[in-house]
């Protein structure tokens, strides 16, 4: 018999969405209002904010203000119209390029209205039904997700592990060899969960007895990582070695937007072949010119990098001596791990925010494993040694708690209703 399309919707709203009569408005959707900083408002309240990715701290600087309102009131927020191969090309879209490029030491670069939808088509750019893609499981959403439109084979690797990259690269060229296809090896430059690099100087070190091209989403490493923050792979040294580096405009340039970059003949063939941008309107002029002056800040003022770096090492140092489990990160991202259940979860965050004044993110299942929770915490060059010292004194609270199974019987109608 057949069913209506939306019969599934009614019967199951996912393992997040059966949370949101209970979760919405306050631990998901929520409202941060006032000018973005390390500390704003939340529900009628100040809190110390640690879940905006805004790294170096140029969301509201005084002169990205000023570079953004100029810009805003000499071009709108619409020119120019158009997709770029139509009607929205400039000179100062090209210039952006150029500048990005050079940054990340490539030959060419091609900006993008967004990460998620550009990190998505390139991936559909790159493959076609013979080739094979080899991708980390932790993979971002946006990986996956281009990973879905591809017609050919795929191969997941366990996070990080360099035994089963190497299998899947085996069974990877085993399949092109019959297809008569190459392989695409994905990773991040940094895992936005967990914190950790992507072992791209291993990856690239394969290269020598495989025979593939390595596209690398850096979106959380470029501007925070590196000697002149060009991201992981400088960080790593194989910068050379990553053949499509992807970065965002969203995390350390605080804006919209975002950019690939590789060598000239395949951003060339990149940029006629990439759907999300042959068929969309060209990134706004005041994008487009808000981030060559964050660009340059980035380039011209290395007491901003410098400055994040002291707050994350405080922090996730004292995290460690306090006993936290903050897992293995080797950036900015702050994860700590707990033990609990979703219903203890947001007890917790509640009382962090109501009682602490402290808002950071919350993730649970299907994100992360059941049973544990995940407190992802993202320091930024605004941030106080004065707001560090509050949340670890709040960390410590929240786990006394969280032990001594307060936050259990707080949500017991909570877990009830929902078991």
């Amino acid at each position: 018999m057949m069913n209506d399309l939306f019969d599934k919707i009614y019967k199951d709203k996912g393992p997040l969405g059966k949370w949101a009569s209970v979760a919405e408005g306050y631990f998901v959707f929520p409202k941060l209002e006032g000018p973005i900083s390390n500390r704003m408002r939340f529900n009628g309240r100040e809190v110390i904010t640690w879940s905006v990715n805004d790294y170096l701290g140029l969301a509201n600087h005084p002169e990205v203000r000023k570079v953004d309102s100029e810009a805003a009131a000499e071009y709108g927020s619409a020119y120019p119209m158009g997709a770029r191969m139509m009607s929205g090309h400039t000179d100062l879209h090209e210039q952006l390029e150029r500048e990005l490029a050079e940054f990340v030491q490539k030959e060419a670069a091609y900006l993008l209205n967004f990460g998620y939808q550009g990190c998505m088509s390139t991936v559909d750019a790159l493959v076609s039904k013979d080739d094979v893609i080899v991708y980390d499981v932790d993979a971002h959403a946006c990986i996956i997700d281009g990973v879905r439109l591809h017609q050919g084979k795929r191969f997941t690797y366990v996070h990080n592990d360099l035994a089963s990259i190497e299998k899947n690269l085996q069974r990877a060229t085993k399949l092109a060899e019959e297809t008569g296809g190459g392989i695409l090896v994905i990773s991040e430059g940094v895992f936005g969960m967990r914190g950790e690099q992507g072992k791209l100087k291993e990856i690239v070190a394969l290269k020598e007895k495989y025979k593939f091209r390595l596209f690398v989403d850096d979106a959380h490493g470029f501007g925070t990582l590196g000697k002149t923050g060009a991201g992981a792979g400088e960080e790593q040294g194989i910068q050379d070695g990553i053949d499509v580096y992807f970065a965002t405009f969203a995390k350390s340039l605080a804006s919209t937007g975002a950019f690939i970059a590789a060598d000239k003949e395949i951003m060339d063939y990149l940029k006629y072949n990439l759907r999300s941008q042959m068929f969309a309107k060209s990134l706004q002029m005041q994008l487009v010119i808000g981030a060559l002056k964050r660009l340059d800040m980035l380039r011209t003022m290395p007491e901003l990098k410098e400055k994040l770096w002291e707050n994350v090492n405080a922090l996730q140092s004292g995290l460690k001596n306090r006993g936290f489990d903050i897992g293995t990160t080797q950036s900015c991202v702050t994860p700590v791990y707990l033990k609990g259940s979703i219903p203890e979860a947001m007890a917790l965050v509640k009382d962090l925010r109501e009682n602490h004044g402290i808002f950071c993110s919350i993730v649970v299942y299907p994100v992360i494993p059941k049973g544990l929770i995940l407190l992802r915490l993202i320091p930024t060059a605004t941030h106080t040694i004065e707001d560090i010292e509050i949340t670890l004194d709040a960390f410590d609270a929240i786990r006394e708690r969280l032990d001594s199974g307060v936050y259990k019987r707080l949500s017991a109608g909570v877990a009830e209703a929902f078991a």
